[in-house]
């Protein structure tokens, strides 16, 4: 299969432990094995990563996930440091190195700045050893210029790189055919998001700022601008090779116009 450029989206809620408000070793160990053997076939990967609050509450004593801006975005700036200590660690294990992009909205939109960014992160990827890794600079966005959560930056990272495919990982097996009937597993393939909106509800996790519905439009925007998306589960990371050879349990959503 010929290489692809790949972006997967880690979120909170696959990143943090299931009992407790802090990163799950386990888990992020498992997700950077996955990386680690896409990189070996060859692909081009980038992450989106979510995490640095969720991070930062245990070093600073938090037992959850405060309310205020101010609080979160101090959370941010220690999280952020101890997340990409994390992946560096764990990447290294596998003769890979992080390299750390902290962006904000103006970065994409900024007639100067974009071209700056786009051609950062495509040198990036010249260096096969490298995986960039991506999250928004939380500790100092304005709120009124933020993406809000990682599916809308995931989408924007995946269109503005060109990407091949986005693998948007959630708790969930994809999106789901009936929510009170999940042993019915997720919709294979779907081709109009307009048409299954109405499976979603707007569902946050505790650390998480997005749910299914934001994830829908992050694709929606995706699929678009010619890139194939991809929702499965993050706690079954061996899979993430397989889906991106067509196989896995997720839902597709093929890209609707070429590059």
């Amino acid at each position: 299969m010929a290489p692809k450029r790949i972006v997967l989206k880690f979120g909170s809620g696959i990143l943090t432990r299931k009992d407790a408000p802090e990163p799950d070793p386990v888990q992020l160990r498992k997700l950077v094995e996955a990386v680690a053997l896409l990189k070996r076939d060859g692909h081009a990967v980038a992450v989106v990563s979510s995490g640095a609050v969720a991070s930062g509450l245990k070093p600073l004593e938090f037992k959850q996930r405060p309310a205020d801006m101010i609080t979160l975005q101090a959370l941010a700036a220690v999280g952020q440091t101890h997340l990409m200590h994390a992946y560096e660690s764990l990447l290294r294990d596998h003769g890979l190195h992080v390299a750390q992009l902290l962006v904000t909205h103006e970065d994409f939109e900024n007639a100067d700045r974009a071209p700056r960014v786009k051609a950062v992160l495509n040198r990036l990827i010249e260096f096969t050893q490298v995986v960039p890794v991506i999250n928004e600079n939380d500790s100092v966005a304005v709120e009124e210029l933020r993406y809000g959560d990682n599916d809308k930056l995931s989408s924007r990272v995946a269109r503005f790189w060109n990407a091949d495919v986005l693998i948007l990982l959630t708790s969930a097996p994809g999106l789901l055919r009936d929510m009170k009937k999940p042993e019915e597993g997720p919709i294979p393939v779907v081709t109009d998001v307009g048409e299954v909106i109405h499976h979603a509800k707007e569902e946050k996790s505790t650390l998480g700022t997005g749910g299914m519905i934001s994830k829908l439009r992050a694709v929606q925007d995706a699929v678009h601008g010619g890139v194939e998306c991809i929702i499965a589960s993050g706690r079954h990371a061996e899979q993430i090779p397989s889906l991106v050879n067509g196989g896995g349990v997720c839902t597709r959503f093929p890209a609707q116009i070429a590059h």
